[in-house]
């Protein structure tokens, strides 16, 4: 996938083709759900985001410039439209009532039961950990762990400066890192197992 045939998709999509955007959200939609998952850590509420995200996309597709990234493009829309999400919700977090499954693109084989308990929990607390952190700081940690973005494309998607982004980053870890210790020895060493 490269930035000239998203850019072939984009431009076949303002000429009138209506299956070239399908193209687009079919090579996107996982990288635009993982993302509305890890901000508002819950499924269903993360689906509408990733559909609202592909219907701004879609409709501000003429304000897209061709020189910069779709993918970086869409993400920023993506999570714009979450940190608006959780402001709605004013930082009032839902809770998780069971670990989250881990997602199936990091599972290779079908683990065993305490494996896969092991796993949920693990899984659980880092999202519990997500969670503690502010919009900024989730988004920052998000971005730069889990989609492996430099800190440049994150301050570009931002809107921000690199060592604003250094900075976020830096923070967050240390959040990260408090919200850790203050946890049992045993919850801190199945998170590390993972790391």
């Amino acid at each position: 996938m490269s930035q000239d045939s998203d850019s072939l998709w984009v431009q076949r999509t303002l000429a009138g083709d209506p299956q070239a955007f399908g193209e687009l959200v079919q090579r996107y939609e996982r990288d635009v759900f993982n993302l509305a998952y890890r901000m508002l850590s819950e499924r269903g509420e993360a689906e509408d985001a990733a559909q609202e995200a592909f219907m701004r996309a879609y409709s501000n597709l003429d304000r897209y410039d061709m020189e910069r990234s779709f993918k970086t493009w869409l993400l920023s829309i993506t999570s714009n439209h979450c940190i608006d999400r959780l402001r709605r919700r004013r930082l009032i977090w839902l809770s998780l009532e069971e670990p989250l499954p881990p997602h199936p693109a990091l599972t290779s084989d079908i683990p065993g039961p305490e494996e896969e308990a092991l796993t949920n929990e693990r899984n659980a607390l880092v999202q519990e950990m997500l969670a503690d952190l502010s919009p900024d700081y989730r988004l920052a940690v998000v971005l730069r762990y889990w989609y492996d973005l430099s800190y440049a494309e994150i301050a570009e998607m931002l809107d921000t400066t690199e060592s604003a982004i250094k900075s976020r980053l830096f923070r967050a870890r240390q959040a990260l890192a408090d919200y850790l210790d203050a946890q049992p020895a045993s919850a801190r060493d199945r998170v590390m197992e993972g790391s």
